[in-house]
């Protein structure tokens, strides 16, 4: 019989989360919310699209994620729609619809999102155009308490989930007098090289120049070698807040390194920017950025919110966590497993194993059975499939006794014991 094939497959760039898999991206998440929840952190869902001025005013007009990777569309009533390609305007425009910035509110106020994003970029190994986002953002805040918790906060998520080996950059892109004095700076430093640069780098020059020191091609990087150094730019205010973060990274022992190289992809990062990085195989060698965030003072009152509050915020990608994992913390994956598996010795003992399913199910037990009248052999073998830890066979005996013998499928172990006793307390037998 000829083989059937599929008549659809997935879109380019994106990826069926299959059974077997789902479990490890469950567990991950499930580490997300409960570290999130220790440092305070409450769960926001904000809509997958939003208007596109949402992402293209704040997030940066000119900025490669608006220019050339975000998916956005006319819908039907004449509205210009995006599919969010980050998580921090959405939330931030939620948290000034709510008007979550009012005195009945705490501060600074704290939120977290676990979700899909969507860039249109080249899909490779851990990086698709649709990707599941981690983040969190502080609202409502500016202490250098904060930003340096919201980084202890990201290590200790990655401490968490068994990952070492990261390596921490940290840099202050200052308050708006530091960055427009730099930015002068920096065009008169790069101007007399413009012939030089790549032709992306020619239009940030004009349109977003601090967006040069993000060149990947060579001959800009060595150009940006030289340039002056955003960290002489700060003003007093600006240079203090950075000492300031710096010295309680210091207190917690976090080992970092200062990058005035650093400026991040988004435009709306002020003061504080950080990137946690790995060089783990998975990546093919090389530091490979796993966790980026920053503070962002202006981006609040960009969305209609008041003028004086600011906020700091991360995210990190699931996917390219989870190549991570495998690499740095194999033993982190579950495998999905039964506790128990019904096999059926004939057909009454399949009907009464129904009825028993559906107790034990109520009882807190995860536990299946055979559908397709499968002879006893092969009964077991789905066991073995499906990880079972146990099996027991039901046959006419065990109805008429009422006595069931629970087989361990890990180790040699079995145990007869009445149903009334194994309905009462599962888990003793079980664990």
């Amino acid at each position: 019989m000829a083989k059937a094939k599929s008549l659809y497959q997935k879109p380019k760039g994106t990826a069926d989360i299959l059974p077997g898999t789902s479990e490890l991206w469950q567990k991950v998440e499930s580490v997300a919310r409960e570290t999130f929840h220790q440092y305070g952190y409450s769960e926001i869902r904000t809509p997958m699209f939003e208007e596109f001025n949402v992402f293209s005013r704040n997030v940066g007009e000119t900025s490669d994620i608006v220019t050339k990777e975000m998916y956005d569309f006319e819908d039907k009533g004449g509205r210009h729609i995006a599919l969010r390609p980050e998580g921090t305007a959405g939330v931030v425009r939620s948290y000034v619809e709510n008007k979550l910035f009012g005195p009945e509110f705490p501060k600074p106020y704290k939120m977290f999102y676990i979700g899909p994003m969507f860039r249109y970029e080249r899909p490779q190994s851990g990086r698709q155009r649709q990707f599941t986002q981690i983040g969190c953002e502080a609202l409502n805040s500016e202490s250098p308490q904060i930003d340096a918790e919201v980084i202890l906060e990201a290590l200790t998520f990655f401490k968490r989930l068994g990952v070492k080996n990261l390596r921490v950059a940290v840099n202050s892109l200052g308050d708006k007098e530091s960055r427009d004095a730099y930015r002068q700076a920096l065009v008169d430093y790069l101007t007399p090289f413009k012939d030089e640069l790549s032709d992306d780098s020619k239009v940030r020059l004009e349109s977003n120049p601090l967006r040069v020191l993000d060149s990947k091609d060579e001959h800009d990087q060595a150009i940006v070698a030289n340039a002056p150094s955003i960290l002489d730019a700060l003003n007093e205010y600006s240079t203090d807040y950075f000492k300031q973060v710096q010295a309680y990274l210091d207190e917690f022992d976090v080992e970092y390194v200062v990058d005035p190289t650093m400026v991040r992809g988004l435009d709306y990062y002020t003061h504080t920017i950080f990137e946690i990085m790995s060089d783990s195989k998975a990546f093919g060698g090389g530091y490979v950025t796993v966790c980026g965030g920053g503070r962002y003072n202006g981006l609040i009152s960009q969305l209609g919110g008041p003028q004086e509050e600011g906020g700091i915020g991360y995210g990190l990608g699931v996917e390219r966590l989870l190549l991570l994992l495998q690499e740095e913390n194999p033993a982190f994956i579950p495998t999905p497993s039964l506790d128990l598996y019904l096999v059926s010795a004939n057909e009454t003992g399949d009907k009464y194993a129904f009825k028993l399913m559906q107790q034990l199910r109520e009882a807190g037990v995860a536990v299946d059975k055979d559908y397709r009248g499968l002879k006893l052999g092969k009964q077991i073998k789905e066991a073995e499939r499906k990880h079972a830890k146990h099996f027991m066979v039901i046959g006419d005996r065990e109805i008429e006794t009422k006595e069931v013998e629970i087989k361990s499928l890990v180790e040699e172990r079995r145990q007869r014991i009445s149903v009334p006793e194994l309905l009462a307390d599962p888990k003793s037998f079980l664990d």
